[in-house]
């Protein structure tokens, strides 16, 4: 059985005010009371600027300097699917002055990768979960199925298997079509594209009848009715794409898979600093001008606490080490 974590509606709640970052208060616990001091906090991003998961570091270190009242830097250090910026932090001190920013990658890579510079369950503190970015499932326009059910069992009846594509090996939407056959039993057959906009494109042409791809690539195509959406691939419902179901509410409560940004430190951070680090990204998250960006770029805000946080990491590294393992995927 697949192990899992469910981000559900107790755990996965949405501040529903603002909360203004520079008003927040702090108690000041032993070991935190004089953090920081008057040197800057770095927060490393494993990937190239420009992309999710820098403009979430980004956002989140203006509230942090506002809070912190401290120069709050972003460094791109890229490279390795995230394994070289990641590697930095796990050696750094537990000072509380130098933060990482990583995505999906953190708990992906571990399966397709086990030689990896670090161990992600005792490499890192976790410290807060910054935002969901779910995938969707897709159909061409024209596609005679209407639901997740109907589609399963079209797949099921394909001897060659059903063709889903997926924007590259190993990555969160390919791994969302992984665990789709796993706990479904439909006989789906991989294509790999370099990137979700040429399978978006070659589904909207018909040249493959599904497609497993972030919410953000699909979003348009959807709306203008150029392709079909059968299923969000989170627990949640995207308020950007509204009247489109969970696979989880479509028959298969046990499916969940999203992709996700979060924030980390090197290991042994003192709890006074992961708890504070903590109350100021979940409040940065609440922030109207901050929901209304994740809800723009087909995100959700999420709440978890720390030991939350760690539970979903290990959970997460469990559950795609299985999905790797018994669908044989190899990296590329």
């Amino acid at each position: 059985m697949l192990a899992r974590y469910t981000l559900n509606r107790q755990v996965l709640s949405v501040f529903p005010m603002l909360i203004v970052a520079s008003t927040l208060g702090f108690s000041n616990s032993a070991g935190a009371a004089d953090w920081p001091k008057e040197q800057p906090i770095n927060i490393i991003v494993p990937f190239a600027p420009g992309g999710f998961t820098d403009l979430i570091a980004r956002r989140l270190a203006l509230d942090l300097g506002s809070a912190l009242k401290t120069s709050v830097v972003v460094q791109n250090k890229a490279g390795a699917s995230g394994q070289i910026g990641s590697a930095v932090v796990a050696r750094e001190k537990p000072d509380g002055y130098t933060l990482l920013v990583t995505a999906t990658q953190h708990v992906i890579y571990p399966a397709l990768q086990p030689n990896l510079p670090y161990d992600p369950k005792k490499d890192f503190s976790n410290i807060s979960i910054l935002a969901l970015a779910p995938n969707v499932l897709l159909v061409p326009a024209k596609s005679p199925v209407t639901n997740v059910k109907e589609f399963v069992n079209y797949a099921k009846t394909q001897s060659g298997g059903l063709a889903f594509g997926s924007s590259g090996v190993g990555g969160s939407a390919h791994l969302s079509g992984e665990l789709f056959k796993l706990v479904t039993g439909a006989n789906l057959r991989h294509i790999p594209y370099k990137g979700a906009a040429p399978a978006v494109t070659d589904l909207i042409g018909e040249q493959i009848p599904s497609a497993f791809v972030d919410a953000t690539s699909a979003s348009a195509f959807i709306q203008n009715g150029k392709a079909k959406a059968l299923a969000i691939t989170s627990t949640q419902p995207l308020s950007s794409l509204p009247g489109i179901p969970t696979i989880a509410e479509s028959g298969y409560p046990s499916y969940e898979s999203q992709a996700w940004v979060g924030l980390f430190g090197p290991p042994g951070l003192p709890a006074e600093i992961v708890s504070k680090l903590n109350d100021i990204a979940q409040q940065s998250n609440a922030a109207q001008r901050n929901m209304k960006w994740l809800a723009d770029n087909n995100s959700i805000s999420v709440t978890l606490s720390p030991t939350q946080v760690t539970a979903f990491i290990h959970s997460e590294l469990d559950k795609w080490k299985q999905v790797v393992n018994k669908a044989h995927v190899t990296a590329q």
